[in-house]
Parts: C-alpha cells; sequence; structure tokens
C-alpha cells in the first residue's frame, strides 16, 4: 500500500471517528519528527503498540479487504498473565462497506466489537474445533449485550448501532460493513497483534508499505523500523 494512501486513509478515517462526537487522544497527531523528538517521553505508547494500524492484510486490496484500526489504550502481558492489573484494552476501527475483514481468531484476546455508529456490522461466526480449526457444523452461541443468541454455523449476525458482541478465543469471525461504513468499538483483554491473530488464509497481518511520500503519522507497524 502506498504511504499517500495511508495518509489519505487517515484523514478520513479521522473525520469520520469525529463525526460521532468521538476524539483520538493527543499522540494521536504526532508527527515522526515529534515522535522522534520526544523519544524519551514516549515508551508507554511504543512498548503498547498504541496508535494508527491500517492494514490490508498484505493483499494490495484495501478497499475490499482491509481495516482502519486506533489503538487507544492497551494492558501489559505481564499483568494479564499474573490476574492483576492493566489487564485490558480498547481501539475504535472502521470497517468501510462490504470491506471484509477477513476470518480469524484469537488465542488469548477475548472482545467486545460494539457498533459505535454508522451502518450496520455484519459478522460470520463459526466455533473451533478441539484442534482449533473451524467447526463448520455446530451451533454457535454468543452473548449480544449480556443476551445469549444462537444462530447455525456460518450464519450472519448483524448488529445495529448500540449494539454489541462478545467473542472468545476461539470464536471464529469476519466482519463487515453492511449497507455502509461503520464505526466499531473494541473493548479487550490485552491486545497482541504480532501473535494473537490466526487467520483462515495464509495472509500478513499488517500491510507492505511503499515510501511514495511522508508520513503524516506513523503506524504501530512503522514504530521499530522508524524510531
Amino acid at each position: 500500500m502506498k504511504r499517500s494512501k495511508i495518509n489519505h486513509i487517515m484523514a478520513e478515517a479521522d473525520d469520520f471517528i469525529q463525526s460521532f462526537g468521538f476524539r483520538l487522544p493527543p499522540f494521536a497527531y504526532f508527527t515522526p519528527d515529534e515522535m522522534k523528538a520526544r523519544r524519551s517521553d514516549i515508551d508507554a505508547i511504543l512498548n503498547a503498540r498504541l496508535g494508527w494500524d491500517i492494514t490490508d492484510y498484505g493483499a494490495e486490496k484495501f478497499d475490499e479487504m482491509g481495516l482502519f484500526l486506533f489503538t487507544v489504550r492497551n494492558g501489559d502481558q505481564a499483568d494479564l498473565k499474573r490476574g492483576g492489573g492493566m489487564c485490558y484494552a480498547e481501539k475504535i476501527m472502521i470497517s468501510r462497506k462490504d470491506q471484509l475483514s477477513p476470518m480469524h481468531r484469537h488465542i488469548v484476546k477475548a472482545e467486545d466489537i460494539i457498533n459505535r455508529g454508522g451502518a450496520t456490522l455484519a459478522l460470520q461466526l463459526f466455533n473451533s474445533h478441539p484442534d482449533q480449526s473451524i467447526d463448520r457444523d455446530s451451533d454457535v452461541t454468543v452473548f449480544c449485550d449480556g443476551i445469549a443468541r444462537t444462530q447455525k454455523a456460518g450464519d450472519i449476525l448483524r448488529l445495529s448501532v448500540g449494539e454489541s458482541v462478545t467473542l472468545f478465543p476461539g470464536n471464529w469471525h469476519s466482519f463487515w460493513g453492511d449497507g455502509g461504513d461503520v464505526l466499531i468499538g473494541e473493548v479487550s483483554t490485552v491486545n497482541d497483534d504480532l501473535t494473537d491473530n490466526i487467520f483462515e488464509q495464509p495472509i500478513g497481518r499488517f500491510s507492505n508499505i511503499e515510501e511514495d511520500v511522508a508520513p503524516t503519522h506513523l503506524l504501530v507497524s512503522d514504530y521499530d523500523s522508524w524510531l
């Protein structure tokens, strides 16, 4: 994905987010030079991998298969392992109309996926077999705002604005905006995008970037190489 397109997606996403009254934290607007100048102050941001995340899963088809994410807060894996402390994370995401976030599951993370605004959020859901492969036969039961909902394997769960679903490790899921773009909230246990995303297909988690212009803001996937 070209850096110029990433910059454009960032600007559009910020406008879309603000249109629903949500504001990103101040560090969202640090330039790369500001981040370098404040390197000694931002260890917590870098270590938790907070910030901008725009992915086409390495497939170079962002409009068809991709996702915008911003990690607002993220806890510590050590706290999660010992069962106390900052064991939670929060993201704000945008799923565009018919833009697929492909089928995947998590090993550790449980998450609430919340429709914060816009169109309907559609999710396709499956259970896992004991070996964690996709179970395409058994009914899937999930909790939507505390109420159990059961549907057949592979059926589509549709969430209107304000509705949410709780997904546990082993719940296979894909999602997209149904009828328009959707602002999505995610509240979860500690997030680890380096090791905790298992995809059905052999795809990457992050984009391959062509540096055709300077970045407006760095992506979380830029931190290791830029800072």
